[in-house]
Parts: C-alpha cells; sequence; structure tokens
C-alpha cells in the first residue's frame, strides 16, 4: 500500500485535476502547521538557540530534491574557507531513536543512510537526533572546536533556531502549488529563505542553479577507482534507490554508457536480504548513498560520486551572509 501511494502521489501533485478529492484534508493540514508555526513565531513555544551559527538545508516540497549532495558541497566550501563545520540531522530511516555521534564505520541502519554518507564523504562530525537541538548540543559537547553547524533538512524543524536558511528544488518546483496531501508543499511558498537552489535542468522560478554531474570516476569499497569512460560499452547493472533513480541513470548515459541494466529501487532502500536480478552483469554501478549499505553485503559494487557545482553569485552570496556570522578574530 505504501509503495503505491508513493508512486501515486508524486504523479497527482503535477496538476490540480485529479487532486481535488484530497484538498480538504490539505485545508485541515494547513490549519495544524499554521498553527503550530504561529506559536514559534509569538513565543508561546520556544526554538533552541546554539552557541554557534545554524545554517539550515533543506526543502519545503516533500521527496527529494538533492539536498544532501547541496550539503555536502556546502560543508566542503566551508571548509576551505576555515569554518570548523559539524552536520545535524534527524537521520531518516533509521532503527535507533537516540541523539548518537555517527561514526565512519557506523552502519546506515543505525544513523540514516544520507548521514553516514555525510560524515564518510566529507570527514567532518555528526550527530543524529530529533530533536536537532539536542543533537547541536552533543556536538558541541564532543568537539567544542566547531564554529559552524549545518542542519540537513531541517526548515521545519522549528524547535532549532537558525541563521541561515537554504531551500533546495528541482525540476518539479511547487508542483501544484498545494499542501500536502492534495500538494507536495509541506509549508506554504514563497517564503523567505537566505538563499534558493534549483537542483534541475528547468527552474520553475528564480534561484541559484546548483548543477549536477557524476565524477568521472567510480569508486569501490577497497578504495580502487574505475573510470566511467572504460565502462562505455561493457554491460553495467545500474542501480538507485533515491527518491528520482531516472536522474542516475539519464547522467550515466550522458557519460557515454550505452548498455545499461537499470534497476529504480526505493528511497533510502534497505539493501538487507536484497539479491540481485539472476541476469545482472558482473558490473554494477550505483549512488554513494546506496553504497553505504550496499557495500556491507557487496563490497564489488562501484559507487559513483555526484558532484555539485553553486553558481558563482550563490556563492557570493552565502559568503556574504557568512562573514556576517564570523565572530572577530582575538588579536
Amino acid at each position: 500500500m505504501r509503495g503505491w501511494l508513493s508512486a501515486l502521489l508524486p504523479r497527482l501533485w503535477l496538476s490540480r485535476a485529479l487532486a481535488w478529492p484530497l484538498w480538504p484534508l490539505s485545508l485541515l493540514y494547513a490549519a495544524v502547521t499554521g498553527l503550530r508555526r504561529l506559536l514559534y513565531r509569538t513565543g508561546l513555544r520556544r526554538s533552541t538557540r546554539l552557541p554557534v551559527p545554524v545554517l539550515v538545508v533543506g526543502n519545503v516540497v516533500a521527496g527529494g530534491s538533492g539536498k544532501t549532495p547541496v550539503t555536502m558541497a556546502l560543508v566542503q566550501r566551508l571548509q576551505s574557507q576555515g569554518w570548523r563545520v559539524g552536520v545535524l540531522s534527524r537521520g531518516y530511516g533509521r532503527s535507533t531513536r537516540d541523539c548518537r555521534e555517527v561514526l565512519p564505520d557506523s552502519p546506515a541502519r543505525e544513523v540514516g543512510d544520507e548521514p553516514a554518507l555525510i560524515r564518510r564523504h566529507c570527514g567532518v562530525p555528526v550527530f543524529v537526533a530529533a530533536r536537532r537541538a539536542e543533537a547541536g548540543q552533543a556536538l558541541l559537547a564532543r568537539h567544542p572546536g566547531t564554529d559552524l553547524l549545518l542542519c540537513d533538512d531541517g526548515l521545519q524543524h522549528l524547535a532549532l533556531a537558525r541563521d541561515l536558511e537554504v531551500c533546495v528544488f528541482d525540476d518539479r518546483g511547487v508542483g501544484n502549488g498545494w499542501l500536502l496531501p492534495a500538494g507536495p508543499l509541506r509549508e506554504p511558498w514563497p517564503r523567505a529563505a537566505d538563499l534558493v537552489l534549483h537542483s534541475g535542468e528547468r527552474p520553475a522560478f528564480a534561484g541559484w542553479c546548483a548543477r549536477r554531474s557524476l565524477a568521472a570516476q567510480a569508486l569501490r569499497a577497497d578504495g580502487q577507482r574505475l573510470a566511467l569512460a572504460d565502462l562505455a560499452d561493457t554491460p553495467v547493472l545500474a542501480l538507485a534507490g533515491i527518491a528520482r533513480p531516472e536522474r542516475f541513470f539519464a547522467m550515466l548515459r550522458a557519460a557515454g554508457l550505452r548498455r545499461l541494466q537499470e534497476l529504480p529501487l526505493a528511497d533510502h532502500q534497505d539493501f538487507a536480504g536484497w539479491q540481485p536480478p539472476a541476469d545482472a552483469p558482473a558490473v554494477w554501478l550505483c549512488t554513494e548513498k546506496d553504497a553505504v549499505k550496499l557495500w556491507g553485503r557487496h563490497p564489488g559494487a562501484w559507487a559513483v560520486p555526484l558532484q555539485v557545482e553553486l553558481d558563482a553569485g550563490a556563492w557570493q552570496t552565502l559568503d556574504a551572509r557568512l562573514a556576517a556570522l564570523r565572530p572577530p578574530r582575538v588579536p
């Protein structure tokens, strides 16, 4: 039932013609979420302010929009400018409920696949907790040199006070413009945001582009590298357990791979007990997000890193906002 709904709703959300029966539920959703925002805005519910600047990356549309790759690109940019970055996350899909640090060898099932990927790819402290402020406090206690926290997927988590907000969209834009469940919106749009990024090829409205491309080489669990160009005429199983697997397959085809057997999987696919197709080729390509779960059982799979580059104007805007937050240096 859940899989059927997850496949149907995104199609309904592209227009209003078939979504009308769900519109009364959207009104109820709007009332509940609107009341919650009002409580925070009036101070009846309080947000926790952490002692270092907090940058939140997220979206207002249900489903993946490419925010985690953007988060990793931001982490690397901030590191290059001297910030000591920590990352906070809810840890979507994990089997645990406590506040915990994500270590290089933490199983994705215990911390979430996206936090596990960020920790391994960026090498920065990462903590997960349902209450992101609790994760931030724990991270700062364990890593007191951290001077900036980046919260992955937290725009609607109003319990955490923030200094900057980055909102990411893909080619869907805001869909039919309705709130859940008749539309894809988690909250009304437009709303204030410091930076609006579009990860797709056809931005639906104003904002900066976050161009996505595949790295020229794939990586294996043992660190070995393989050029994608060497696979142009090789039979390849391409698998992707992400929100929009067709985007991964299209980028592989654009990279010149001509003999793909495409296997779309559910977002956050759990590979426990998963078996490949009986006719699967010997070479497998997957996303880095899949690899943090797949490598434990199939270390021979090749992960293709996703690269994200923001428009120069986006970096300039972000740099200016962050400069205002950086504490003055003590002589």
